[in-house]
């Protein structure tokens, strides 16, 4: 995803918002706590790819960065999940015979930052989406 691609992308599809409020409202908060996971979640997920990317470990990289999208998805952060998409096939396009040990932490230093930017306004939005709920 370019960053033009990644502005017109929406931070978040109110459409899933309104989809998983719908359907876990049988009980009464349950999709704000859904939310809320995600948000707590979500400092730490960053910091799983980091980790992986930073210390060459393929393996762990791929799944830090699937999980991270999966999660993304189920809240309608499609900016992030498609910034993470982005990671998770340079990922698996980096050379399977090559030094990861040279090449992860090169997809750091280029994926992360708009990763932690984009997290951090999904965060955002998310908060203050709970909080109209609420009203």
């Amino acid at each position: 995803m370019t960053q033009h691609e990644a502005l017109v992308v929406p931070l978040l599809d109110s459409a899933v918002l309104d989809r998983l409020q719908l359907e876990l409202d049988y009980d009464e908060g349950v999709w704000k706590v859904f939310i809320q996971d995600f948000v707590a979640l979500l400092p730490a997920r960053i910091e799983r790819v980091r980790m992986a990317l930073t210390t060459g470990d393929p393996v762990t990289s791929k799944d830090a960065a699937l999980s991270l999208k999966t999660a993304s998805q189920m809240v309608g952060a499609e900016r992030l999940a498609g910034l993470t998409l982005d990671l998770e096939l340079a990922i698996r396009n980096s050379s399977p015979d090559g030094p990861h040990s040279d090449i992860l932490p090169r997809l750091a230093v280029a994926h992360l930052p708009r990763l932690r930017q984009c997290a951090q306004q999904t965060i955002h939005l998310l908060e203050r989406h709970l909080r109209g709920s609420r009203a």
